[in-house]
């Protein structure tokens, strides 16, 4: 078995992973793995923008107060603050670092969704994770301490004493490879694959939050996933995003009948948040068993050609123009708000062992994503890691052997039974029998795989996106409540004794952590 030896290894090149390596500093060894191309994550389709405070009407405490009440009481404000408060200069530095955002007199300033100030900036239009991704990786690449693997997948943590000191990867000719480390930075992203019905890339397999959780990480706010309401309606594997700025700019939302629906279900209409959009949209296309759609028409032609380039090539290519035509949309799975339980400097229970990005769950979000966050805290927590990292380093001492037995499953499954299950049972609408069925189901499939392991990626992809079904569909069983993103036909109203974070720990029943407390795990690393 090849080994490798560094100071950092990062797991991911989505914005997170690329922002720890940009920030890292020029003596440390820094590995950086990701199990596709470089240029394969979610920032690289993520075209809504960054959310910061730097307009002249704005400040952070509004953006605060932004974040808080779409979170739906589950935000931990300590993050919230840090994040609103430290993403204006990371912005500055990646201005200065080359990333070119869209200017008007100025940075150019959008609205969208549940935002009660125009603080969204953008880069080419509505291709700011592209752009963002490009100057990162161009400035990466040109760093002598960084070592770069692409097609590299992370089977599983390699611990001593309750230590994180490396990973074992699957390289590109599916061998193999011990790598140490004397510190861990995932940042994998999501696991929207688990949806048949998704704008996340088919990488997008929860493989960070099922490695944490056999490594005895602490999992928190599963049950937390965000559905994009605005998908354009077409078959392929990964959904096509239509940007939350449309509707910010003045895009509509109109069912089969060319009736506008959204007053009905919120006050502030298509710019109510997310979770309510999407549940809106969910139920006008039951109640009236057509399409519904998404008219950019109120925008106006000149500015939809400038605005939203990217939206108007690829709607084209499924013979659709934007400028004059009804665009059929659909909710698809897009971000989840749950993931490995951090600090606020993404330390995890595990020592030596961070999170950050899309992968962790810092409390930022809460019960609900607020729109064009995502990217801003993958910014602020990938600075925050390898800050972490860089001001205590320390020497490992391995003191491990390390042999992994092939051993073949017996798979009473497919993937596509997964994706199904997880749609029908523990999708936007959830009731007790549909979940109760799911958990049964998925404990069966998990136990199926568990302590298996053969060289093959889809099986590996499978058996992580069979633990992080089977831990979402208990999280949302046990919380009898509606609230942000998770909704339950059975139990409509959101209940205060339900403002606590779900967390799950391999060999542990399930903890519970008030809101605004310590993490789970009380350790200084």
């Amino acid at each position: 078995m090849r080994e490798r030896d560094f100071d950092v290894i990062i797991i991911g090149s989505g914005v997170a992973g690329l922002i720890s390596a940009f920030y890292s500093p020029a003596n440390l060894k820094v590995g950086l793995f990701t199990k596709g191309n470089l240029e394969e994550s979610s920032t690289y389709y993520a075209q809504g923008g960054i959310a910061v405070a730097l307009n002249n009407d704005d400040s952070p405490e509004l953006h605060f107060e932004d974040t808080i009440n779409a979170g739906a009481g589950l935000n931990e404000e300590n993050i919230v603050k840090i994040v609103v408060e430290e993403g204006i200069e990371r912005i500055k530095d990646l201005i200065s670092a080359g990333v070119k955002f869209d200017r008007v007199n100025g940075l150019e300033f959008t609205k969208e969704a549940a935002h009660s100030r125009r603080r969204i900036i953008h880069a080419r239009g509505d291709s700011t994770g592209l752009e963002l991704a490009k100057t990162l990786i161009s400035i990466i690449k040109e760093k002598s301490n960084i070592s770069i693997f692409e097609k590299y997948f992370l089977i599983d943590l390699v611990l001593d004493n309750d230590k994180a000191i490396g990973g074992i990867f699957l390289n590109e000719k599916d061998e193999v490879e011990l790598v140490y480390a004397k510190y861990v930075i995932l940042a994998t992203g999501g696991a929207g694959q688990i949806y048949p019905y998704t704008t996340n890339p088919i990488t997008s397999t929860g493989d960070g939050i099922a490695i944490a959780y056999r490594a005895y990480a602490s999992i928190m706010d599963l049950e937390f996933y965000q559905f994009h309401p605005t998908a354009l309606k077409v078959n392929l594997p990964q959904k096509f995003l239509i940007s939350e700025a449309v509707r910010g700019e003045g895009g509509i939302l109109v069912n089969g009948y060319g009736e506008r629906f959204m007053l009905n279900y919120h006050p502030q209409g298509e710019l109510a948040p997310r979770d309510i959009v999407t549940r809106a949209i969910y139920l006008e296309m039951l109640e009236t068993e057509k399409d519904i759609f998404l008219d950019f028409r109120p925008i106006g032609k000149s500015k939809i050609k400038r605005r939203f380039p990217n939206i108007l090539r690829v709607c084209n290519q499924y013979g659709y123009d934007i400028t004059k035509d009804l665009i059929p949309i659909e909710p698809s799975a897009h971000y989840l708000m749950g993931g490995i339980e951090t600090d606020e400097w993404g330390r995890t229970r595990i020592k030596n062992l961070y999170a950050c990005g899309e992968v962790a769950c810092t409390g930022l979000h809460g019960a609900n994503r607020l729109a064009s966050n995502s990217l801003l805290e993958g910014i602020v927590f990938g600075k925050r890691c390898i800050t972490a990292i860089s001001q205590d380093l320390s020497s490992n001492n391995i003191n491990t052997s390390i042999k992994l037995i092939e051993k073949s499953p017996n798979i009473s499954f497919t993937k596509k039974d997964l994706r199904e299950l997880m749609w029908n049972n523990v999708g936007i609408l959830r009731e007790e029998k549909r979940l109760k069925d799911a958990v049964k189901i998925l404990e069966i499939w998990n136990k199926e795989l568990e302590g298996t392991f053969i060289k093959n990626r889809e099986f590996l992809e499978l058996k992580n996106m069979v633990l992080v079904s089977y831990l979402t569909a208990k999280s949302a069983l046990l919380r009898e409540e509606s609230r942000g993103a998770h909704f339950r036909i059975d139990y409509p109203i959101t209940k205060e004794e339900w403002r606590k974070h779900i967390i799950w720990q391999k060999g542990e029943e399930v903890i519970f952590r008030d809101v605004n407390s310590p993490p789970s795990f009380k350790r200084n690393n």
